[in-house]
């Protein structure tokens, strides 16, 4: 009897990679580096399941190149970077791990919040320049007693309420998709964007990137925003318009922002952002914790071991009734 093959761009942790090799053989990625288009026809020649986070592109023209290939699990958030519907019309399976990064994004989240707020940043430079503290350059805020707009109340912008009740913050919140009786259980208030964003000191995105969403930040809603607000998206780049954002940063209509996601990943090395002196980043690594990671791999694991045994895997994205 032939086994299953399992491909997995870049290496996870060793008790998920065992998981999967008690019913498969396991091929495990090269290190570092990106798999092109044409590097991933290759490898999905002859695989039956992918374990992947949002690093690569499963293109249609990958998706159609690979003959045996059953499944696609993601590694995280749902994924854009697969093309489901080509992956849906030839009855591949295609699953996410809802939740298992939840806290590393928030904590993430947090600690924008916080490095915004104490000019982080800027102190660290500041003193690597030999100067030292002076009442004009060197005072921050304290985030207690702020206003806090979360744009998308899931479970990501729910952990993130949750974790900002010790900081005695008021929190606003809009999401046209959840109830007022969930803001209200974790003491938010909802609201309409507009509202949100000319009262908010710090502006947070936790909102999955959609047609809707796409560009749902741009020059007419940073105008509204208070001078002294701070924005941060650690959901996905293309929901704030970006040559807005610098706009914004650049005219000092908005105080700064975090980013852990641009529109284009890896940002190209002349993005204006990159060369502004109020903005902080990060190289999408919100869920880039070694608890996170494991929880991620072990999820996706699992999923692919009961599909590949026939059962139905626990967190399908399309083809809801599909088994091997």
């Amino acid at each position: 009897m032939t086994r299953y093959k399992v491909f997995i761009p870049e290496p996870i942790c060793e008790e998920s990679r065992k998981v999967l090799e008690e019913v498969a053989e396991a091929k495990v990625g090269r290190k570092d580096g990106r798999y092109t288009e044409e590097e991933l026809v290759k490898e999905l020649e002859d695989v039956d399941a992918v374990l992947t986070t949002s690093r690569y592109r499963f293109t249609r023209k990958v998706i159609d190149a690979a003959k045996r290939l059953k499944i696609i699990a993601k590694m995280g958030s749902k994924p854009d970077n697969i093309d489901i519907e080509a992956a849906t019309e030839k009855g591949i399976v295609v699953t996410w791990t809802p939740n298992a990064n939840d806290d590393s994004v928030a904590e993430l989240t947090i600690a924008f919040m916080l490095a915004l707020s104490k000019k982080l940043f800027f102190m660290m430079q500041h003193l690597k320049k030999g100067r030292w503290r002076n009442r004009m350059t060197t005072v921050a805020h304290e985030l207690s007693g702020r206003t806090v707009g979360i744009i998308g109340l899931g479970s990501v912008g729910y952990k993130v309420t949750e974790k900002l009740k010790g900081f005695n913050v008021k929190v606003l919140c809009y999401d046209p998709y959840v109830s007022e009786e969930r803001a209200k259980k974790v003491g938010a208030k909802m609201v309409n964007l507009g509202t949100l964003l000319e009262e908010s000191d710090v502006v947070t995105i936790h909102a999955a990137l959609t047609e809707k969403t796409r560009g749902l930040i741009g020059e007419k809603e940073m105008k509204k925003m208070k001078k002294s607000a701070f924005i941060i998206n650690t959901a996905r780049g293309s929901i704030i318009d970006e040559i807005a954002l610098h706009k914004a940063l650049k005219n000092r209509w908005i105080a700064g922002a975090a980013l852990d996601v641009f529109e284009r990943e890896p940002p190209l090395p002349d993005n204006p952002l990159l060369k502004l002196d109020n903005i902080i980043f990060t190289p999408h690594v919100a869920s880039w914790t070694y608890e996170s990671l494991r929880r991620q791999a072990s999820v996706a694991a699992k999923d692919v071991v009961r599909f590949l045994q026939g059962e139905k895997p626990r967190h399908i994205l399309n083809l809801k009734h599909s088994h091997a």
